[in-house]
């Protein structure tokens, strides 16, 4: 039964894929345009030559979203375009619903793109090539489909902005990063009655039982692009007003600094408790990784519903879920027994 009603499901999103694609005007105008685009960005679109010598732009991409040796993580860049291409199929509907019709002033954010690439061609700055990438890909479909497409597909499009990868750029932010999580740690485990020793980014203890420097790696830069992305899907999937969007969006700082303070503190306990070896297994541990993405994502769905229900019962009942998941008992008895103590 299950087997048959998967085919039949299948065999929808396939009829609807099809339909929707039959529907679809200027298919052949639009991907011509687009293989020329693309080819102009294969054969002449990296001019560094350097570590990555080809003159391919989406070669240089490649080995930035895979060198690991960036103090930046952009591996994501490797999954955005799959990311991308989903929600513009979720969005057909509202796509083709549009006033679909050729849109000449599209063919004006081509050319901002194509001198946009000009200039980082002669500049050897590739990030601003991959602006222009993406730039006038967005000028083709206004071309092609009008300009009611082009309001209505600007998300899922920007979440191309995050293959643009960072790389060592992204100093100016993991180097912040680093600081205040350090600082934010030295505070807490004053309070604790733990006795380290902050210097930079440096934390260790005076005795020398253990010393941590929080790299750039560690600066939570990974979790920030991570839950940033999550809080912009999420603000886009669920809610229309500009204002709700934009804070969900923003909420993605504070909660990975919070999720990343959480992790550097369970290293700290750790190696306070059984030296630099414990705090290195918690350090090294895939399991405790995944700690920073904990409270963001309870964090983010509480915030979520409270601006989908708009009142304070539906942050009520979120709360007492997420106690009864981690307590094992309803928040009534955890309450009763903190009374009778």
């Amino acid at each position: 039964m299950n087997g048959n009603q998967s085919i039949k499901t299948f065999e929808d999103f396939w009829q609807d894929t099809v339909d929707c694609w039959q529907r679809l005007p200027n298919k052949a105008f639009f991907f011509v345009l687009l293989a020329a685009w693309l080819a102009l960005f294969q054969f002449l679109g990296n001019s560094i030559l350097g570590y990555v010598h080809t003159p391919s732009l989406f070669s240089w991409m490649h080995q930035a979203y895979n060198n690991s040796n960036d103090a930046a993580d952009d591996s994501q860049g490797n999954f955005i375009p799959f990311l991308v291409v989903a929600l513009f199929w979720w969005k057909r509907r509202e796509l083709l619903s549009s006033n679909i019709q050729l849109w000449w002033p599209g063919l004006l954010i081509v050319i901002v793109g194509m001198i946009f690439h000009i200039l980082a061609y002669q500049v050897q700055e590739p990030h601003l090539s991959i602006v222009a990438l993406f730039l006038g890909i967005y000028g083709l479909m206004g071309l092609a489909w009008g300009r009611e497409w082009l309001g209505r597909s600007f998300f899922p499009f920007f979440l191309f902005i995050f293959s643009i990868p960072l790389g060592t750029h992204g100093t100016f932010i993991t180097f912040p990063l680093r600081m205040l999580v350090t600082q934010l740690v030295e505070i807490i485990c004053h309070l604790f009655g733990i006795n380290i020793v902050r210097a930079g980014t440096q934390l260790f203890d005076p005795s020398g039982s253990f010393q941590y420097d929080v790299a750039p790696a560690c600066s939570g830069i990974h979790s920030l692009i991570a839950i940033f992305l999550l809080g912009t899907v999420y603000g886009f999937f669920t809610f229309r007003s500009a204002w709700k969007r934009l804070l969900l969006m923003a909420l993605g700082f504070p909660f990975a600094v919070l999720g990343n303070l959480l992790r550097l503190l369970m290293v700290i306990a750790a190696a306070e408790i059984g030296g630099q070896k414990w705090g290195d297994y918690v350090h090294d541990s895939s399991v405790f990784s995944l700690v920073p993405y904990i409270p963001a994502f309870i964090g983010l769905l509480l915030v979520g519903r409270f601006l989908e229900q708009g009142d304070i019962a539906s942050l009520k009942m979120w709360w007492k879920r997420c106690r009864l998941l981690f307590t094992g008992r309803p928040p009534e008895y955890v309450e009763e027994k903190a009374e009778q103590k």
